[in-house]
C-alpha cells in the first residue's frame, strides 16, 4: 500500500512539474494580460483531468491536453510541436495490447450505450406499468428519462465527488416533482410550456457535471457551450440516419405484407430518440480534436446568410408596415431565430483567437446582433401591445420574459463588440459575458415550470 501511495505521489509530482514547465515556457515568451495565464492553465488542467478519467496515463494526458490547448493559444501550439515526436510515440504505444488506457474507449462506449438503453427501458417500463395516464405524461417526462442518464455518464466520466453530483440529483428530483406533482390539464398552455422549458432548466445541471463541479471556471463553461453545439449536430446526423432506418424497416416488411408502422412508432422512434442523446454525447467526447469542431465551421458559413435573411425581413416589415403576429407558433419561431443568432455569436466567439485584432468577421457578427435586436424589439412591441389590449396569458408572459432575456444578452454583446472594434476592450470580455449569462436561461425556464401553474392555473 505504501509503495502504491508513493508511486501515485511521484506520478502527480511529475505531472505538476510538467505543467509548471509549460507555464514557465509561456511566461518567458510573453507577458500575460490579467488572468489569461491562469485561465489557460485551468483549461489545461481540466483537459488533463478529463483525459486521465478516460484512461490515459498522466504523461499521455498532459501531452494531448497541450496539443488541444495549442489550438486556441499560439505559444502552447509551439510547445506542442516541440514535443510532437514524443506525443506520437506515446499515442501509438497506447494502442498496443496491455498499454494503459487501451480498453478505456471501449468501456466508455459501453457505458454510454448502456445508459442510453437504460433511458429507453425506463420509457417503456412506465408504459407497461400503467404509470403513463396519457401522452402528456411522456411530453412532460421525456427529458427526465434521458437527462439523468446523461448526468450519470458525466458524473462517472469526470469522477465527480458524491457531494457535487448530489446537487444535480436534487435538481432532477425537484423537476420530477413539478412534472408529476402539478395537476396539469392535458393540452393546457402551462403543460405545453413546462414540457418545452423543463429540458432547458435541467441542462444547467448537466453543465455542472460536465464541468466536473467547477462551474466557476470560464474555460469549462465555454467547453460546455462547445459540447452543446457539437451534440446538436451529432444528434441531427443520427436522427437523419434513424429516419432512413425507419423508412427502410417499413419498406422491407411492407414488401412481404407486414405492417411495421407500430414497431417504428412504439420502439424505433422513442427508444432511438432517447438513446441517441447518450450516443451523440459519447461521440462528441470521443472525437474531440480529431477534426475541427463542426459548430464553428457552420457558424462561419451561415452567419452572412442569416444576416441577409434578417435584413430582408426588416426591410419587408418597413415596406409593408405590417405588425408581427403573436400566435404561439409565431412567437416560438421568433424565439428560435433569436436563439439561432445567439448560437452563431457564441460559436463564433468560441472558435476565435482572442488575441487577434478586429476583422471583417467581427463586423459581421455586430451587424447580425444589431439586426436581431431590431427583430427582438418588434416581437417585444407586439407582445406588449397584445398584453395591454387583451390581458396576460402563460404563452405571452413566457415569450415576453424570454425576449427580454435575449434582449439583455444581445444588447450587451453588441456593446462589447463595439468596444472591441474600437480597441477599448479585449475580445475575451465577449466570451466571458456569454458563458456567465448561461444560468439566466435556466433560471427563467425553472420559473416557467414551477411558478407559472400557480400564477395562471394548470389549464
Amino acid at each position: 500500500m505504501a509503495v502504491t501511495r508513493n508511486t501515485v505521489q511521484a506520478v502527480d509530482a511529475e505531472l505538476e512539474r510538467r505543467i509548471a514547465a509549460w507555464r514557465s515556457y509561456l511566461d518567458r515568451r510573453r507577458a500575460l494580460d490579467g488572468d489569461d495565464g491562469d485561465e489557460l492553465e485551468d483549461h489545461l488542467r481540466s483537459q488533463v483531468d478529463a483525459l486521465r478519467a478516460s484512461g490515459l496515463s498522466p504523461d499521455e494526458a498532459f501531452l494531448v491536453a497541450v496539443k488541444r490547448v495549442g489550438e486556441m493559444d499560439a505559444l502552447t501550439g509551439e510547445y506542442a510541436r516541440e514535443h510532437s515526436e514524443r506525443l506520437w510515440k506515446q499515442l501509438v504505444s497506447a494502442g498496443e495490447p496491455g498499454a494503459p488506457g487501451t480498453q478505456s474507449p471501449r468501456v466508455e462506449a459501453l457505458v454510454a450505450v448502456g445508459l442510453g438503453a437504460t433511458a429507453a427501458a425506463a420509457f417503456k417500463i412506465t408504459g407497461w406499468a400503467g404509470l403513463a395516464a396519457d401522452e402528456w405524461f411522456y411530453a412532460l417526462n421525456f427529458s427526465l428519462f434521458v437527462l439523468p442518464c446523461l448526468a450519470a455518464y458525466f458524473a462517472w466520466k469526470r469522477r465527480v465527488h458524491a457531494r457535487k453530483w448530489a446537487r444535480s440529483a436534487a435538481a432532477f428530483g425537484l423537476a420530477a416533482a413539478c412534472a408529476n406533482g402539478i395537476p396539469y390539464e392535458p393540452e393546457g398552455s402551462t403543460a405545453a410550456l413546462a414540457a418545452m422549458h423543463l429540458p432547458i432548466a435541467l441542462w444547467l445541471a448537466i453543465g455542472y457535471l460536465y464541468a466536473g463541479g467547477r462551474w466557476g471556471s470560464h474555460a469549462r463553461r465555454m467547453d460546455f457551450i462547445r459540447f452543446t453545439g457539437e451534440l446538436v449536430i451529432y444528434y441531427v446526423l443520427i436522427a437523419l440516419g434513424g429516419g432512413v432506418l425507419t423508412g427502410t424497416t417499413m419498406a422491407v416488411f411492407g414488401a412481404v405484407g407486414v405492417d411495421a408502422e407500430w414497431f417504428a412508432q412504439n420502439w424505433i422512434l422513442p427508444c432511438g430518440a432517447l438513446g441517441a442523446v447518450l450516443v451523440a454525447s459519447w461521440l462528441v467526447e470521443a472525437k474531440q480534436s480529431v477534426v475541427e469542431n463542426m459548430a464553428p465551421v457552420l457558424t462561419r458559413l451561415f452567419t452572412p446568410l442569416l444576416l441577409a435573411v434578417l435584413l430582408a425581413f426588416l426591410g419587408t416589415v418597413a415596406w409593408t408596415g405590417k405588425a408581427v403576429a403573436i400566435e404561439r407558433e409565431v412567437l416560438i419561431g421568433f424565439d428560435l431565430v433569436l436563439v439561432l443568432v445567439l448560437g452563431m455569436v457564441v460559436y463564433s466567439v468560441s472558435a476565435r483567437d482572442p488575441r487577434s485584432g478586429p476583422s471583417v468577421s467581427d463586423a459581421l457578427q455586430l451587424a447580425l446582433i444589431s439586426s436581431a435586436l431590431l427583430v427582438d424589439a418588434l416581437a417585444l412591441g407586439a407582445i406588449s401591445a397584445r398584453i395591454s389590449e387583451f390581458g396576460s396569458s402563460p404563452n405571452k408572459v413566457a415569450a415576453l420574459g424570454e425576449n427580454l432575456i435575449l434582449l439583455v444578452n444581445l444588447s450587451w454583446s453588441a456593446w462589447l463588440y463595439v468596444d472591441f472594434l474600437r480597441g477599448r476592450r479585449p475580445f475575451d470580455a465577449i466570451a466571458k459575458w456569454q458563458t456567465a449569462y448561461l444560468p439566466v436561461y435556466a433560471v427563467w425556464a425553472a420559473v416557467v415550470v414551477a411558478v407559472f401553474p400557480a400564477l395562471f392555473g394548470t389549464g
